[in-house]
């Protein structure tokens, strides 16, 4: 038998139906990291993505028999992943309508940032970090998921369509709006091709 950690991710998932406990471990530990940026982009906040990224790997491994083998094991996780981020935003958008708006993080949290040198740096940049992650959940599903998938998981256009069900231009197309609502909640002239 092989070695698991040289195994593709396919090999690991029939493992894992086989019973291998240690097969879906190694698949969760290759993904979580990559899961977690994905999903911490679209909704905006550490503890929230975290509880995301737990849910998608219970769905994975309640469904895993449904995986295709013959697709990429990252893109179906992204695919799940997608769904809960969805789930998560509709019943936030409930929960905010019954009870209103209250933030967790507040700028008197950041205000009591250590002191020490280069303090201020830090704090105006974790600053500028949190106002992105805010813009860039608040964006509409339709323009966030393209821009998240092409730019910070750097899938093609092309990738990001299927995996959204549009063509690619309309990928293109979308990113290029994500990017100009981002510039205007931000305050920007331009943004940052890089984003």
């Amino acid at each position: 038998m092989s070695d698991p950690d040289d195994a593709t991710d396919a090999e690991l998932t029939s493992r894992a139906l086989a019973g291998e406990d240690r097969a879906f471990t190694l698949l969760m530990r290759r993904h979580k990291d990559g899961l977690y940026r994905f999903v911490r982009r679209y909704v905006g906040e550490a503890d929230t993505a975290y509880e995301v990224v737990q849910e998608s790997f219970v769905a994975v491994w309640n469904n895993l028999a449904r995986y295709d083998g013959a697709r990429p094991f990252g893109s179906w996780l992204r695919t799940i992943a997608l769904n809960k981020c969805r789930d998560r935003g509709r019943r936030e958008s409930v929960r905010r309508l019954v009870f209103g708006t209250r933030t967790l993080e507040s700028e008197a949290v950041l205000a009591k940032a250590d002191q020490g040198p280069g303090a201020e740096a830090i704090l105006i940049g974790r600053q500028r970090q949190v106002a992105l992650d805010r813009a860039i959940a608040s964006l509409p599903a339709k323009l966030k998921e393209p821009l998240i998938l092409t730019c910070f998981e750097d899938l093609s256009h092309q990738a990001a369509g299927e995996l959204l069900g549009v063509s690619a231009k309309t990928i293109e197309t979308r990113v290029y709006r994500a990017r100009r609502k981002l510039s205007e909640a931000l305050g920007l002239n331009e943004i940052d091709p890089a984003v």
